[in-house]
């Protein structure tokens, strides 16, 4: 690709930075608070950072299972939006709500009344587990608007509201972090409640943000303020076609949180040092990683747009610049994050050991995130939107069953290698996912127009 092909576009770039940045914005708060959360947690110990961690992964995979309906919604909504189809845009929001809001409950259910058992399935420390469990059953109450707080947002940042989605999550998000800070320590004459503090204070500020949202959509009447009949009128042909396009990344999404949970629970079987310290260090990655969500998600908008209005030649352009704005970018990033990375795990008080795993994942996620970043541009930003989620559940998922589980368990259990050289091992099936994807994007036949006949 050529200089010119990357700039002789005058429309691209700001209509990209009207999308971007309020969605990496939104991104950088969610990561940077994450990562304030893990900081004041971290105060309480190494335990209650391992509890909370393995408590929230519950959560990761529920917020997987809304990523996978989202992007399956936001298949259709981009493309819908392109062609100016606002009843069909509607129509799919009722459809993700329906489903999202679904296994919302069903998650609940599962965290209230067995949490014990699921967090068995990460460590057989009885500490931990006493921790999370009473995190778990509080944080539970958060599921159900969370799940209808994203279905909103995808409809929103789809149709070309990114800001008020980014205003209310930031608000939100910043609300909890505070909250958890006076209910974890007991300041302002409450008690002390510890890790229950950090549930308490999610589960209020996914309420709240809920409920400002939704306000805000019918308040002044934005593209997601549909009424009951348009989110219940959903014609056959609408839900046949969303679940054959929307079904394989609902799927992709589950197998994929799947083996993130793997990972996890063995990292976790190294000892509660190993994982404090890979939640730590995701917690750092995933700050360094928000630009490259904001450009997938910028990326998976102004592709579908470009399909729904019949426009493939574009949308093949903006792919190919899109990848190599993610890579080259991501290039940058990950030697800053190498160059910071003692410093910041300075923050933390946590042992020596989990000093060292922390610093050796690090080093390993700094060199590995610009394939990372390329992989999430690739499966998320263009084989998604462009309808083309069946090769991309194989891309996203095969290598990390094929390859990075059987390789995680050979590591741990077998030649006892430090935590970071596991993840090392584990990062082949990123290289492997990058290869498959590249071959699939320069063979153009990710292209497809999924609303053309409804």
């Amino acid at each position: 690709m050529t200089q010119t092909a990357l700039f002789d576009d005058r429309d691209f770039y700001p209509t990209l930075l009207q999308l971007a940045v309020p969605i990496a914005m939104q991104q950088l708060v969610m990561s940077a608070l994450g990562a304030v959360d893990v900081l004041i947690v971290g105060q309480l110990g190494a335990t209650s950072v391992a509890a909370v961690g393995l408590a929230s992964q519950i959560l990761f995979l529920l917020l997987l299972f809304h990523f996978g309906v989202g992007s399956g919604a936001a298949i259709f909504s981009a493309q819908f939006w392109g062609r100016g189809d606002l009843l069909n845009v509607r129509r799919v929001l009722g459809l993700a709500l329906l489903i999202a809001t679904g296994g919302s409950i069903l998650f609940t259910l599962a965290a209230l009344l067995a949490p014990t058992f699921l967090l068995q399935l990460y460590t057989n420390d009885p500490a931990v587990i006493e921790l999370g469990s009473g995190y778990l059953r509080l944080a539970a109450l958060s599921y159900i608007p969370t799940g209808i707080t994203g279905m909103f947002g995808i409809i929103l940042r789809t149709t070309g509201h990114v800001r008020t989605p980014m205003a209310v999550s930031i608000g939100a998000l910043g609300l909890k972090t505070a909250l958890a800070y006076v209910l974890i320590f007991g300041l302002a004459g409450l008690p002390a409640l510890g890790v229950n503090g950090a549930a308490i204070s999610l589960v209020l500020a996914r309420t709240l943000e809920c409920a400002i949202l939704l306000f805000l959509a019918y308040r002044y009447h934005l593209p997601a303020a549909a009424r009951v009949r348009e989110l219940l009128d959903i014609n056959r042909s609408l839900l046949a076609q969303f679940m054959r396009t929307s079904l394989p990344v609902i799927v992709g999404e589950i197998i994929w949180s799947l083996g993130i949970t793997v990972y996890s629970a063995i990292y976790a079987h190294i000892g509660t040092d190993s994982i404090a310290a890979y939640n730590i260090a995701g917690t750092i990655e995933g700050v360094a990683f928000v630009p490259f969500i904001g450009l997938g998600n910028a990326a998976a908008v102004l592709i579908g747009q470009r399909i729904g209005a019949q426009d493939t030649g574009a949308a093949r352009r903006f792919a190919v610049r899109f990848l190599r704005l993610s890579f080259g970018g991501a290039l940058i990033v990950g030697l800053v994050m190498f160059l910071v990375t003692r410093p910041v795990l300075g923050w933390y008080r946590i042992s020596a050991q989990a000093q060292a795993d922390a610093w050796g994942i690090l080093i390993v996620m700094s060199v590995v995130l610009a394939i990372k970043a390329g992989n999430m541009m690739m499966v998320v930003g263009i084989l998604r939107s462009g309808g083309d989620t069946r090769f991309a559940l194989l891309a996203d998922t095969g290598p990390m069953w094929v390859i990075g589980v059987p390789l995680a368990l050979i590591g741990s259990f077998v030649l006892r290698l430090p935590i970071y050289w596991v993840v090392l091992m584990v990062m082949s099936e990123e290289a492997t996912k990058f290869a498959l994807s590249l071959w699939r994007v320069r063979s153009g036949r990710w292209v497809n127009d999924v609303v053309r006949t409804l």
